[in-house]
C-alpha cells in the first residue's frame, strides 16, 4: 500500500527542485492515489498562503482525448496565483513546453454535492460564464502515467479569462456555444460546446460527482474550467492566441 503522505511530500519537494514526474513514483500510484496525492499537494499550497479559486476539468472533448490517447475526463485545482486577465503576456522562458486550450470558465452560484448530480442541476447552479484559455505545461508523459499526471495537477499552469456573462441567456444551453481559434491572426478551427461531454455543464456534473468520491463538495463561488472545445495547441515564443466564443466574447494571450 502506498503511503500517500510520503508520496505528497516527495512529489512536492521534487517539484520545488524543478523535477516533475519523479522517477521513484512512476507507475507506483493508482488513479485514486493520484487524486489523493493531488489533494495533499493542494493542502501544501494553501499552507503556504495560496488560495484555491476553483477546479479544471480536462480531457473532455474527443479531439483532445484522441490527441493524448486517454478516454476519460480528469480534474485538477486552480489557484488564485494562476488567474490572468485577457491580454496577459507570458514569458516563454518561465513555461515548460507550454500549450493552450480553449474553454469556458464557469462560476458556481450554488454548491453541488454528489453523487447523483444531474446535468439539469449543474446547469441551474452555474451563475456566470467567461471565455477562457487554459495555459498548460507538458511536464511529463500524460498518457504514460496518468496517475502521476493527476498528482502533478493535470498540466495546469494558469488560466486566462475574459469578461463574465451573468448566467447564459434564457433558453440557451452551453452546448450551443461556439469558439473560433486564432493563432497569430490565422483561424485554426471552429468547434462547439457539444464537443465537451455533450455540454460544458456536463463537466460540472461530472466534477461534482467525482469530487464526492473524495469527500469533497463543488462549492458555490468556485470557478470551473470546462475542458477544451478543441485539441490542445502548442504555445511558442512570438505567438498571439485568441479564442472567440459566441455568445460570450473573445479572450486572448501572448507568449514572448
Amino acid at each position: 500500500m502506498v503511503d500517500l503522505e510520503e508520496a505528497a511530500d516527495s512529489i512536492w519537494a521534487a517539484a520545488r527542485r524543478g523535477v516533475h514526474y519523479p522517477a521513484e513514483w512512476r507507475d507506483k500510484l493508482s488513479l485514486e492515489d493520484g487524486y489523493r496525492v493531488q489533494r495533499g499537494i493542494l493542502a501544501r499550497h494553501v499552507a503556504e498562503g495560496e488560495v484555491q479559486v476553483g477546479w479544471k476539468v480536462g480531457l473532455t472533448a474527443p479531439a483532445i482525448q484522441r490527441q493524448f490517447g486517454v478516454h476519460e475526463p480528469v480534474f485538477g485545482f486552480l489557484l488564485r496565483s494562476g488567474a490572468r486577465p485577457s491580454g496577459t503576456v507570458f514569458a516563454a522562458s518561465e513555461l515548460i513546453r507550454p500549450g493552450f486550450e480553449n474553454e469556458l470558465c464557469l462560476t458556481m452560484g450554488a454548491t453541488l454535492r454528489g453523487p447523483g448530480v444531474t446535468l439539469d442541476e449543474a446547469r441551474a447552479a452555474i451563475a456566470g460564464v467567461a471565455p477562457a484559455l487554459e495555459i498548460v505545461e507538458t511536464r511529463g508523459d500524460l498518457a504514460r502515467d496518468l496517475a502521476l499526471t493527476l498528482a502533478d495537477n493535470c498540466q495546469q499552469r494558469a488560466f486566462v479569462t475574459g469578461p463574465v456573462t451573468v448566467r447564459p441567456p434564457d433558453g440557451f444551453t452551453l452546448s450551443e456555444a461556439t469558439v473560433e481559434v486564432y493563432v497569430n491572426g490565422r483561424s485554426m478551427e471552429r468547434a462547439s460546446g457539444a464537443e465537451v461531454l455533450g455540454d460544458p455543464a456536463a463537466s460540472v456534473a461530472w466534477l461534482a460527482n467525482k469530487l464526492a468520491e473524495l469527500d469533497r463538495d463543488l462549492e458555490a463561488g468556485m470557478q470551473v474550467m470546462s475542458g477544451s472545445f478543441t485539441r490542445q495547441y502548442p504555445l511558442t515564443a512570438g505567438d498571439r492566441v485568441e479564442a472567440r466564443f459566441e455568445p460570450f466574447g473573445p479572450v486572448g494571450a501572448e507568449c514572448r
